[in-house]
This record gives structure tokens, C-alpha cells and sequence, in this order.
């Protein structure tokens, strides 16, 4: 399986969008989405310097837009999974087609406006703690009043708050500590404002379920319904990103090949690092028109080829968590089911976890079984047309 990542705030460069600008369509696409985000796209990705693209309402949408527009370049229809990091999760959930990219890039104009107001409003940062014990470095953020905004796996913990507590922290360090460039506590409970303020504008958005499966920040879960996507977008903005989740679930999927869009390599480096060994899946950074051709070849090798049979009448339900399939007692193949009906559950540490069918038609085939162990994203049902 292939993978298309999106990058988060952070991985942005001066100049990057450049070399895309001599390809046709792209100048005026991105006017078209300078226009929807309310910020000038091709300036910022062009002549801006590096302080002027680190204002988190200006940052925002040009990330959207810069994975959008490489992606478009792309035979996503060969693409199994997306995922995106942060403000990412708009450009990976259009990718998905859960949202129109004129939606995306709206609503990541809307929230890198709001949670740049949202910084303004009591000092706040974000320092990033490299190394050792995971435990003990989650207590001294929680006892400094601290949150632990991102946890990007590969020893990487990065925490949030007011910029006192961040001090004290720096004074007496759990690890390494590196003070982070950024406006405020992004993914904490000091972006509510933000998060109400998205929430107001993405009640009007008009979502479809994924038609790929898409891995959410808050959890490393595969989403398979579009407004319940959507409802994470909104929540994320105050909930901490859990990358290190999301790479699990790429490595449980069995996903050999990835790809970063521009601007790459933040992501790809976490990969790198934490998915090694055998097994490890092969990275394609896709930075400039100059890689298309090796991300390509890489989905051609590793994407789902396409077919010239007829295409199915039938769709897949797929574990929304990790752990141990139990199917409902009393549903057999050849059942009808009903849109939203619990067709079982997942067995996890945490408890059980509902599993959905997200269409209503015959259960046509069980692809888990009774106690299976299955993985996030993982098939479980096949259901075909209502008889």
C-alpha cells in the first residue's frame, strides 16, 4: 500500500512553491485560492522571506495549497491511504474527497486566521523535548502545567503553554529542550476561540465520506464517515497531534511506500526514523516538478493498480481501531444491514469500540472473523447492493 502525506505548519521555505509555477494552470489555480483564503498564495510562496511565511494566518493556507497543487500532478485514484500533520489534515482530507479543495483551502484560511488571533490573546509558545523517558517527560509537562501539544514519535514530545511554564521547564529539562519559533500554544486548550470559530464555518461545509482510508491526527484511527472527519478538523485545533499513532497505523497497514508533498521532508524525516528496519517503506520527497517522475514510479510500483474489469457493486467496512473482531451475534452473509447498524465491535484495551456499516445493502462476505486480531483500517465486511 502507498501512503500521500501533507505536511503541517513548520516544513514551509522561502521560495518553495516557485518551480511549480511554470506548470500550466498552476498561477492561476493558486489565484483562485489566494482569493478564497484571503491571502496573496503566489507571493508568499515566491518573494516572501522566512518571517513573513511564519505568521500562522498566512502559513496555513499556503500549505494547504502547496499540497493540493503538487498532488494534482499525481494518479491519486492509485493511492490507498492519506494522512496530513496538523493544518495538513485539510489538504490530506480533499485528497480523500471528504472535501472540495476550495473547502479545504477555505477553511485553513479561516483557521490560521483564528488561531493567530487566538495567540494574541495571552503569551504563549511551544518547545520541543528530544529524548528520553516518554513517561517522565510527560510528567514534568503535566506538572509544569504544561500539554503535550504533538507527540511525533522518534522521541519527540513537544510541549505547550504559557511561556512561564516553558521557561521552568527549559531550567529544569526531563530531556533536551529546544525552544520552538511559533506564534503560541497551538493544539491546546488556549486555541478554544479558534476552535469555535472554525467549528461556526465548517457547520456550512458540505462533506463526503473518504474514498480512500484517512488516518486522523487525534488518534491514529482510519475515519470512514465524512462529517466525523470533518468534526476532528475542527476539534484538533485545541487537541494534541498524535503523530506517533498516525506512523503506527501506516506500519500496521503494512504501507511500503510514502510519499511527502511539497514542502517534504519534515515528515518523511520522522518516518525515516521511526519505521526503520526491514519492512521500512520507501520515501519519495516531492519538493519540486523535478520529482514527479520518482513519485510516479513509486506509486506505480507500490499504489493499487488500476482495473479494466467492471468496477463492484460493493463497499468495504474497515476497523476504525486496533484490537480483536467480534461480529454482531445473529448477522449473517446474505443479511440486509441498514446504514449506521453496528455490524460489530473491536475488542481494545481502551474498551469496545463500535463498528458501523456506513451503507445500507447485504452483507456479502465477512473478511474478520470471530476474535481476529485486525489493525487499524483493516477490511472487515464487504457489503453489496440491497436486495
Amino acid at each position: 500500500m502507498l501512503a500521500v502525506l501533507s505536511p503541517g505548519q513548520g516544513s514551509q521555505k522561502p521560495g518553495f512553491l516557485s518551480p511549480w509555477l511554470a506548470l500550466p494552470g498552476a498561477e492561476a489555480r493558486l489565484r483562485w485560492w489566494s482569493a478564497l483564503a484571503g491571502v496573496d498564495l503566489i507571493h508568499l510562496g515566491t518573494e516572501a522571506d522566512a518571517e513573513e511565511i511564519k505568521d500562522t494566518a498566512r502559513t496555513q493556507p499556503l500549505l494547504v495549497a502547496a499540497a493540493l497543487l503538487a498532488a494534482e500532478h499525481l494518479p491519486m485514484y492509485d493511492v490507498g491511504l492519506v494522512a496530513g500533520h496538523s493544518v495538513g489534515e485539510l489538504g490530506a482530507a480533499a485528497l480523500a474527497g471528504v472535501l472540495p479543495a476550495e473547502a479545504a483551502i477555505t477553511l485553513a484560511g479561516v483557521r490560521g486566521r483564528e488561531m493567530a488571533a487566538a495567540c494574541a490573546l495571552e503569551p504563549s509558545g511551544m518547545s520541543a523535548v528530544l529524548g528520553g523517558d516518554t513517561d517522565e517527560v510527560l510528567a514534568a509537562i503535566d506538572r509544569m502545567g504544561l500539554y503535550p501539544a504533538n507527540r511525533n514519535g522518534a522521541g519527540q514530545i513537544v510541549a505547550a503553554g504559557g511561556r512561564d511554564a516553558l521557561a521552568k521547564l527549559a531550567a529544569e529539562p526531563p530531556a533536551r529542550v529546544i525552544t520552538l519559533k511559533v506564534a503560541g500554544a497551538f493544539h491546546t486548550p488556549y486555541m478554544a476561540p479558534a476552535e469555535q470559530a472554525l467549528a461556526t464555518v465548517a457547520a456550512g461545509v458540505t462533506v463526503s465520506d473518504p474514498s480512500k482510508i484517512i488516518v486522523s491526527n487525534l488518534d491514529g484511527a482510519a475515519v470512514i464517515h465524512g462529517r466525523e472527519l470533518l468534526q476532528r478538523l475542527v476539534r484538533q485545533v485545541t487537541a494534541p497531534v498524535r503523530w506517533d499513532l498516525c506512523m503506527r497505523t501506516l506500519r500496521d497497514l503494512g504501507v511500503t511506500g510514502v510519499i511527502e508533498l511539497a514542502p517534504a521532508g519534515t515528515l518523511a524525516g520522522l518516518i525515516k526514523r521511526e519505521l526503520k528496519g526491514d519492512g521500512a517503506p520507501e520515501i519519495v520527497t516531492l519538493n519540486t516538478p523535478d520529482d514527479l517522475g520518482a513519485a510516479r514510479d513509486l506509486i506505480a510500483r507500490h499504489g493499487m493498480a488500476p482495473s479494466l474489469e467492471p468496477t463492484p457493486l460493493f463497499r468495504v467496512v474497515v476497523a476504525t481501531s486496533a484490537g480483536m473482531f467480534q461480529p454482531a451475534e445473529d448477522l449473517e452473509e446474505g443479511h440486509n444491514v441498514r446504514s449506521g447498524q453496528v455490524i460489530g465491535q473491536i475488542v481494545t484495551r481502551q474498551g469496545a469500540v463500535e463498528v458501523p456499516a456506513h451503507a445500507a445493502g447485504v452483507l456479502t462476505e465477512w473478511l474478520a472473523h470471530h476474535d481476529d486480531p485486525v489493525a487499524t483500517g483493516q477490511p472487515v465486511a464487504r457489503i453489496g447492493g440491497q436486495q
